[in-house]
């Protein structure tokens, strides 16, 4: 059976696949994730997820090739992946008491070159944040280099007030759509 890489570097996707009983080769792509000017969270989602698989498949030509992308968007505005601080309170402060939308862009690339997609959105709505709840949640650390600054597996998972689409997508990698694209090209996904 050829062998399924994971063309991310995000322990999370891994942990999410390790979950689903899958142990993936992890072999990052080097893509800029700049978002084009007046480019929409969904479109650059399904941009990256693309481009990603394209990257690590035209040289592991003998696997199948998953690549995801996740973005957090308000309205049209995509938030960033937090880098500082202060991104990532502008992030929460933005969020705070609104609904959000999580799009994951999911490519899978067969051996041979086909290729098949999926975008996946889920609804989230954060309840109003204090300055105090901010402050302790920005203290933790966590929301270093996650998409809209927080991660909701861990303490942001206090400010969900409620979710509607797939808990796993706004980790990372939608599982029920993920495991229907590989098992549509023939990939075993249950033993």
């Amino acid at each position: 059976m050829e062998p399924l890489v994971l063309a991310s570097a995000s322990p999370r996707r891994l942990a999410l696949l390790r979950q689903i009983g899958l142990e993936p080769a992890v072999e990052p792509a080097d893509v800029d994730e700049t978002p084009k000017r007046t480019e929409l969270p969904v479109k650059l989602a399904a941009r990256l997820a693309a481009a990603k698989a394209q990257a690590v498949a035209a040289r592991r030509t003998d696997a199948y090739v998953l690549a995801a992308d996740t973005v957090v968007g308000v309205g049209r505005r995509i938030l960033p992946k937090a880098e500082t601080v202060e991104q990532a309170r502008a992030c929460l402060v933005l969020l705070s008491g609104r609904r959000h939308r999580v799009v994951t862009g999911v490519e899978v690339v067969a051996p041979g070159g086909k290729a098949v997609r999926r975008l996946v959105t889920t609804a989230v709505r954060f309840k109003r944040l204090s300055d105090a709840e901010l402050d302790a949640y920005l203290a933790t650390g966590e929301w270093q280099g996650k998409a809209g600054g927080y991660a909701i597996q861990g303490h942001a998972a206090k400010f969900v007030a409620d979710i509607n689409g797939s808990y796993s997508n706004v980790v990372g990698l939608p599982l029920f759509e993920t495991a229907g694209l590989l098992a549509g090209l023939g990939f075993p996904v249950w033993p």
